[in-house]
């Protein structure tokens, strides 16, 4: 391959100094000297003509010139085409979410994914943490994103971003009119609260066990839609959701946020990820996109 030699010859040509060239390119004059013989043979034509003072490019010389651009050019573009083939993202990635994840922060994310790799095959499935967990266990997602707890030590676990929840009840629920609010007014409340292995389930069930708290009624439901048209309905039920999945009903005022006095309830979203899986190339992709969430 004459590339050096090319790129050699093209700078000469452009700097008209045997000792400049060499300095630009890192090599010994000797060297650019043999790179330029070695193209003169191989071409069978004199490319400059040599004095003490000067360094004239021949017609010949000329020729090489304009196409040798060319040639380091086309070069230059094919190795950064193979490069960026090699680097490319394809195949399949199966991501598992819990709900809340998956049905109100996933979304934004695969967007960004699929701009920065867009041949790489997207698939998601959603369910609760207890379900990401066991999918991610038996391989059947390459990464998971949970909002509960795993004490599973076989797989990595990373919180990716904080979330906060909320006390919600209707607009029109006797509570909601009530500028301040301490954890004694949700004594004997219905509570709405999702299926067993849901981590907001699991958080909602340490609420009420850490605070004392006595439940007239709990109705239990698999999904955070079913629970906000409870809770939009019902003038006495009650509800922990996270700030995520109430956003629009809350600023349309068919929920009101409980102000409760000093107390905040806030928990880590993580992603979970088997050891053999965590260095695959589409799941470091997705972590890249998963970590710099703002």
């Amino acid at each position: 391959m004459y590339y050096d030699a090319l790129k050699t010859f093209v700078t000469l040509v452009e700097v008209k100094n045997f000792t400049k060239a060499a300095t630009i390119l890192h090599i010994s004059q000797p060297s650019v000297s043999v790179h330029v013989k070695n193209l003169e043979a191989e071409f069978q034509t004199e490319l400059f003509i040599r004095s003490p003072k000067l360094l004239k490019i021949t017609p010949s010389g000329e020729i090489l010139y304009e196409r040798a651009k060319q040639i380091l050019s086309m070069y230059e573009q094919t190795q950064k085409d193979i490069l960026e083939h090699q680097h490319e993202i394809r195949g399949k990635l199966i991501i598992g979410a819990s709900f809340t994840i998956g049905e109100y922060i996933l979304p934004s994310l695969i967007i960004e994914l699929h701009e920065k790799h867009p041949n790489l095959e997207l698939e998601i499935f959603i369910g609760n943490t207890d379900d990401i967990v066991q999918s991610v266990r038996l391989f059947k997602v390459d990464i998971g994103l949970i909002e509960g707890q795993t004490n599973d030590k076989e797989l990595q676990v990373k919180a990716f971003m904080e979330d906060e929840l909320f006390i919600v009840s209707s607009s029109h629920h006797p509570l909601a009119s009530k500028k301040s609010l301490t954890i004694d007014d949700l004594q004997n409340q219905t509570w709405f609260m999702r299926e067993e292995g849901s981590g907001t389930r699991e958080y909602l069930n340490h609420v009420i066990r850490s605070n004392g708290l006595k439940a007239e009624s709990i109705a239990t439901i698999n999904s955070n839609q079913g629970i906000k048209e409870l809770v939009t309905l019902s003038e006495k039920g009650l509800s922990l959701l996270s700030i995520h999945t109430i956003y629009k009903e809350v600023k349309q005022q068919h929920l009101a946020i409980l102000p409760l006095n000093d107390l905040h309830f806030k928990r880590m979203f993580s992603y979970v990820c088997a050891p053999i899986m965590e260095t695959k190339r589409h799941v470091l992709a997705f972590k890249e996109v998963l970590m710099n969430k703002d």
